[in-house]
């Protein structure tokens, strides 16, 4: 081919290159001056758009990656000698839609500095901020237990609501998975055991066995809605519920489906992380209605929850 690409460049302009032809004896050819023109590096992009904020436990990053560039938005704190240190729990990632959230922080204020790096080692500016992360804890799985409403799709006759707080994520069959021939949207509702104002809810979906375990697959959540209350009609009825959020799932790779990224996978394997409106008003109970799978219908595998909130 008589094509080349020159990548890695952090700001646009013309530079001046040199390109040298090279043989197995290391033998090199007088250099040829080529002029080029590069646009600017995504890294810039991705700092204008990002979005830091305090989150339920930690800190959320959000920034839009329109180039899927591969990139490290790196996240300091100054250690004991007033130098700031990247942590290693930095995000890495090449997703167009960068969500990403730090956690397991008290609820002290810190102070962060946030920069972009390409994998040629181009930086951007730093942006600072001071954060004061909120309160958050595990809602514990021994207060969970099912709750069936009128209108909740039937269950897989092999699976049973407390596979979803059994402590076995990916097992057969403790999951729990709603009948497929049933058509609409399928809900399941579920007593947390205690009033809460919830912040995110965990989700592990069922990893079918399709070219080893595969996510983003079948009955696996695509596009559904997580609802509270504290005190739901005993008819089915939506009266008493609200929104804690609206979702869309998406593999951070945009493979097509049936395949995966080995961050696709780890991603999922660590648990799908689903935040909740910050303003929602406190709920005991959770109902998961999904609209559709992977599948392209729409019932539910799940093979493991966890909430999270402030029960105070």
């Amino acid at each position: 081919t008589n094509k080349m690409t020159i990548d890695g460049f952090s700001e646009p302009g013309e530079y001046t290159i040199q390109l040298y032809a090279v043989n197995r004896s290391e033998a090199v050819s007088e250099p040829l001056e080529v002029k080029v023109n590069p646009e600017e590096s995504p890294i810039w992009g991705i700092y204008r758009s990002l979005i830091v904020k305090p989150s339920f436990g930690g800190i959320q990053l959000k920034a839009e990656n329109v180039d899927r560039a591969d990139i490290a938005i790196l996240i300091m704190e100054k250690n004991e000698y007033g130098e700031w240190v990247a942590d290693p729990n930095s995000v890495y990632t090449s997703t167009d839609n960068i969500l990403s959230t730090m956690r397991g922080m008290d609820t002290l204020e810190r102070d962060f500095a946030f920069v972009i790096r390409d994998r040629w080692l181009n930086f951007t500016d730093t942006l600072y901020a001071q954060i004061k992360p909120l309160y958050e804890t595990a809602i514990p799985k021994s207060g969970y237990k099912g709750f069936r409403l009128p209108n909740d799709a039937l269950g897989h006759a092999s699976t049973a609501h407390a596979g979803m707080w059994d402590g076995d994520i990916d097992g057969w069959p403790r999951t729990y998975m709603t009948q497929a021939a049933i058509s609409g949207s399928h809900y399941t509702t579920i007593d947390l055991g205690k009033l809460a104002r919830l912040s995110r809810l965990v989700i592990w979906d069922y990893p079918e066995y399709y070219n080893g375990r595969s996510y983003y697959y079948k009955g696996n959540l695509k596009e559904f809605e997580i609802w509270g209350s504290d005190n739901p009609p005993a008819d089915g009825s939506w009266n008493n519920w609200h929104l804690l959020g609206s979702y869309v799932a998406s593999k951070p790779s945009g493979l097509p489906f049936g395949q995966q990224s080995d961050e696709d996978y780890q991603r999922a394997f660590s648990g799908l992380n689903w935040e909740f409106n910050i303003d929602a008003r406190k709920a005991r109970y959770i109902r998961i209605k999904s609209t559709k799978n992977w599948d392209g219908s729409s019932y539910m595998a799940i093979g493991e929850i966890q909430a999270y909130g402030d029960p105070r």
